[in-house]
């Protein structure tokens, strides 16, 4: 079984005379992609890259992967955005959010998202006295966040284990040929993986960005490219009605022009939580320009419902929810019968806690919909690789179709360049003084 697309609580909200509608430009998006002549054609390595992905460095990762199992306590992987995003969400996903207390082996932990210095002190105590590697991802070497957190990391390992034994600790993923951390890499010689030129950092998960931490947290990385390959088969499907990813992307931008600004992307598994923040990425870059785009949102059920619940069911009508229902969990429970019931819950005796979440599921989507905020279900079979390797896919392939439809280019972000020109100006980096000047007056400095 593969993911599902459930539509039926939308039919009070989408009639089908806007499916057919809408069914020529979806036609004329898919087209679009395939041909490679759309906005962006020079960044759409990854709709082909779960069959054409380049074997020997596949065989290279997975070696690579056993080696820091084997002689490291630690992997502390370096990176911002899609440089660790889509790691992070399938590693907790398939392995659970407390994997690092529950496994008796090698722990796992990221850094260089955030300038926070409370943050990176605490990696820092994680590692101290431990024999740790450090894998750090960038396309140029000189992303700020990354970059501070591995200046501090590669110190810390240089001192504890010397310049000699830290440069076979580091793994460096970054661009083929050229950039600083390609020319540093080559000159200490540390073992180095490649970000591909045509493709971009949120649509990296699949190629050594993601794999490689995947394969060192003990996921089954040919299982993922299995579900991303079996996605990338059944989702080449041109009609519009049985493919699910493209009637996605259809109500989507359907759900826009009726006003719906917002999607909020909905579970009832925790193990989905950094998915979703991955998700927020993979939209929010793609389609947050030239004034257009839906609002990614994410929110974790049924915890989420006694905070947020209060305004998806009651507050402004502008939003959406897409709620990934995961079919089988990855484990279950029992209600046992309480003989004093003093919480009143032997009601739900001998039933599976599946059950009750999944009742949980229903009667908030009822409850929503009848609010009047539509509601559209993918339907995941279960919580492993291979279903992990399909969705991924599958939300990918939808960005994409979803982007042309809105009319903007899903594939770049020229968006995220003027914070770094402000920051940089403030913090006095060689040449940009008469910015720095102009901004310091705003600030009143």
């Amino acid at each position: 079984m593969s993911l599902a697309l459930n539509t039926k609580h939308l039919s009070s909200f989408i009639n089908e005379e806007e499916y057919k509608a809408i069914y020529p430009q979806v036609e004329a998006a898919h087209k679009t992609l395939e041909a490679k002549n759309g906005p962006g054609s020079d960044f759409l390595g990854w709709m082909y890259l779960p069959r054409d992905y380049d074997k020997e460095e596949f065989e290279r990762i997975k070696a690579a992967a056993a080696k820091i199992r084997e002689d490291s306590d630690v992997l502390v992987v370096a990176g911002i955005g899609g440089s660790y995003l889509g790691a992070r969400a399938v590693i907790e996903a398939v392995k659970g959010m407390y994997h690092n207390e529950l496994d008796n082996g090698l722990k796992i932990y990221f850094c260089g998202n955030s300038i926070s210095p409370t943050y990176l002190n605490d990696i820092i105590a994680l590692c101290k006295g431990k024999r740790f590697s450090i894998n750090v991802i960038s396309k140029s070497g000189t992303t700020t966040e990354t970059s501070l957190a591995f200046r501090v990391l590669r110190r810390l390992l240089e001192d504890e284990m010397g310049v000699e034994e830290a440069n076979k600790r580091i793994y460096a993923t970054t661009d083929r040929a050229r950039g600083t951390l390609k020319s540093l890499a080559d000159r200490e010689g540390w073992q180095t993986f490649v970000i591909p030129d045509d493709v971009g950092g949120r649509y990296s998960v699949l190629t050594a960005v993601g794999l490689l931490p995947m394969a060192v947290a003990g996921i089954d990385i040919d299982a993922v490219l299995r579900g991303a390959q079996k996605a990338m088969t059944e989702l080449a499907n041109e009609d519009f009605t049985a493919n699910a990813c493209y009637r996605y992307a259809a109500i989507r931008n359907i759900l826009l022009r009726r006003g719906k600004a917002i999607e909020i992307y909905a579970s009832y598994e925790p193990r989905f939580t950094q998915m979703g923040e991955w998700l927020k990425q993979l939209y929010g870059e793609s389609e947050g320009k030239d004034g257009k785009g839906l609002f990614p949102a994410s929110v974790a059920f049924t915890t989420d419902l006694h905070s947020m619940g209060q305004f998806i069911q009651d507050g402004s009508r502008n939003l959406f929810e897409t709620v990934i229902d995961f079919i089988t969990p990855a484990a279950d429970l029992t209600v046992e019968e309480d003989p004093e019931n003093l919480d009143g819950l032997n009601f739900l005796s001998g039933m599976a806690m599946r059950q009750i979440n999944r009742r949980a599921m229903q009667g908030t989507i009822l409850a929503h919909t009848r609010g009047g905020v539509p509601n559209l279900v993918l339907e995941v079979p279960a919580i492993n690789e291979e279903e992990y390797g399909y969705m991924v896919y599958f939300f990918m392939l939808a960005c994409g179709i979803s982007g042309y439809l809105l009319g903007v280019n899903p594939f770049d972000q020229p968006g995220v360049e003027a914070y770094k020109k402000n920051m940089f100006a403030l913090l006095g980096k060689p040449g940009y003084e008469d910015l720095r000047q102009e901004l310091l007056e705003k600030l009143g400095e």
